[in-house]
C-alpha cells in the first residue's frame, strides 16, 4: 500500500515572462515504510517538492495524497490538525525550542496537540536517540549531532505517517551524519516510518531505499538502492 501519492503537481512563481516553473509534472508514489532520498542540485526544486509534500505551500496543479487524504482540499484547520499529527519535520537548523530542555522539546508536538505524551514511547526514543543522560539538558549545552537527534525524536514523538527531513545532515561532521541517517534507518524499519530526506549527498542518497532525482523542476526515479 502506498503511504504516499503524489500526482501531477506544478508549481509556478510569478507570471508572464518573469514566471519560474519550480516543478513540472511531478508524480511518483511510495510504499508505508520506505525511505526515499531526494537529490539535486540548488535551486532544482526539491525544497519545493517537499513543502508540497508537507502542505507548506500550495500547488498550481496536481494533488498529494498522504495516507489516501488530499491534503490540497482540506480547509487550514483541519489541514494543520492532520499535518500535526501524520507530518514530522526535520530540518538542518534543527528549530528547537533554546529554553526547552531535550525532554520539552521532544513532547513539543504532543503537548501543541493537546495530548499527554506516552511516557513508555518517550522512553523508548531516549533510549534509541542515546539522549537519556542529555534529558534535562537545554539545547545550548548539545553537540551538533544531539541536537539533530533531539530533532528526530520531536518528529518521531506523534508517530506520524511520514517524515520530511531537509537536508538533516548538512551541519553535521562526517561521524554525526552516519549516525543520523542510521538512526533514521532504524525508524523507517522499527516504526514503519515513510521518510523522505533531501541531500545533496550522493553518498549519503545511497543509504535509502530509493533514490529521486529533481532537475529543473522534473523528477527522476532513480531506482533501489537495495533489495
Amino acid at each position: 500500500m502506498n503511504l504516499l501519492e503524489v500526482k501531477s503537481i506544478c508549481k509556478t512563481y510569478g507570471s508572464g515572462e518573469t514566471a519560474v516553473q519550480a516543478l513540472k509534472d511531478v508524480s511518483f508514489s511510495v510504499p508505508k515504510g520506505e525511505f526515499v532520498a531526494v537529490v539535486g542540485e540548488s535551486g532544482s526544486g526539491k525544497s519545493t517538492l517537499l513543502n508540497m509534500l508537507g502542505a507548506l505551500d500550495t500547488p498550481t496543479s496536481g494533488k498529494v495524497f498522504i495516507d489516501g487524504n488530499d491534503t490540497f482540499r482540506m480547509k487550514e484547520k483541519a489541514l494543520t490538525i492532520f499535518r500535526r499529527r501524520n507530518i514530522g519535520f526535520i530540518f538542518q537548523a534543527f528549530n528547537l525550542v533554546p529554553e526547552l530542555t531535550v525532554e520539552q522539546n521532544i513532547i513539543f508536538p504532543v503537548l501543541l496537540d493537546y495530548q499527554k505524551p506516552d511516557k513508555r514511547y518517550l522512553e523508548e526514543l531516549l533510549g534509541v536517540l542515546n539522549l537519556n543522560e542529555r534529558r534535562h539538558h537545554l539545547p545550548s549545552q548539545l553537540s551538533g549531532g544531539q541536537q539533530q537527534r533531539v530533532a528526530i525524536g520531536r518528529a518521531l514523538i506523534t508517530r506520524p505517517a511520514l517524515i520530511l527531513a531537509d537536508e538533516p545532515t548538512g551541519n553535521l561532521d562526517s561521524q554525526n551524519s552516519s549516525e543520523v541517517i542510521a538512526l533514521l534507518r532504524e525508524a523507517s524499519r522499527k516504526y514503519e516510518q515513510t521518510i523522505i530526506m533531501i541531500t545533496h549527498n550522493r553518498s549519503i542518497a545511497q543509504t535509502a531505499d530509493r533514490v529521486l532525482q529533481v532537475s529543473d523542476g522534473c523528477l527522476t526515479d532513480l531506482g533501489r538502492c537495495r533489495e
